[in-house]
């Protein structure tokens, strides 16, 4: 697809069986292989997952999305995938913009590939107190790494092996982005961030982040309290 490149997306999936049908459908048009991570679902987000062609990895119990997310890409690896995509289950991407961060990586070479939502206009239906905790993470990652970033938590990246070698991932909740962006720092990655579509539903909204969890990601950051 890619011509001699591998492109593998990792999708970490927990109780997602209303939308993981619909996410999974679209991205055989861009990517060469597919992984998803149950991580520890009690509904039927496995079930309806396997009838698609895709690797299913399973967490016998709930360890959160970093978790599943290094679950993923650790596979992708033993895979031997040129680039490694995240992509959330909870359908609020596009899978028509894994070609733009996938592009980044491979035609302008660098090592990252960042998703953010708010390189165009604001998305629509975000939520208030949404768009308050990311301005709150995005302000202390550019403190705490130097980085500048304008989205802190987009779970849509494209990552090269060679990068991916690099980055270790501890925090198995949802501090784990911030983390990433920590390790990218550390290890002095190339990184751009790219536009992507983010589309909120009452779904999503329903599942989403609220100011209380943003301070729940600061205090793991901080203690380990997620790992």
């Amino acid at each position: 697809m890619y011509k001699e490149h591998t492109v593998c997306v990792v999708v970490p999936a927990y109780n997602e069986e209303k939308l993981i049908g619909r996410v999974l459908e679209t991205m055989p048009d861009y990517v060469d292989k597919i992984v998803v991570v149950d991580d520890g679902s009690s509904d039927e987000t496995a079930t309806i997952a396997s009838g698609f062609d895709v690797h299913i990895l399973r967490h016998p119990v709930n360890l959160g999305e970093g978790a599943a997310i290094a679950t993923g890409i650790e596979y992708a690896l033993l895979e031997k995938a040129d680039v490694v995509v995240t992509f959330d289950a909870d359908g609020q991407m596009s899978a028509e913009d894994i070609g733009a961060v996938v592009n980044e990586v491979l035609e302008e070479g660098v090592d990252v590939a960042l998703g953010s939502r708010f390189l165009t206009a604001r998305p629509k239906g975000m939520p208030r107190m949404k768009k308050i905790g990311l301005k709150l993470a995005t302000i202390f990652t550019k403190l705490s790494t130097g980085l500048k970033i304008t989205d802190t938590h987009n779970g849509l990246r494209a990552f090269k092996a060679k990068a991916l070698r690099k980055i270790v991932i501890t925090q198995n909740r949802m501090a784990h982005a911030s983390e990433i962006l920590s390790e990218i720092a550390r290890n002095k990655l190339t990184y751009r961030e790219v536009p992507v579509t983010i589309s909120y539903t009452d779904y999503s909204k329903a599942k989403g982040q609220s100011i209380f969890n943003t301070i729940n990601i600061l205090y793991e950051l901080f203690t380990g309290g997620g790992k």
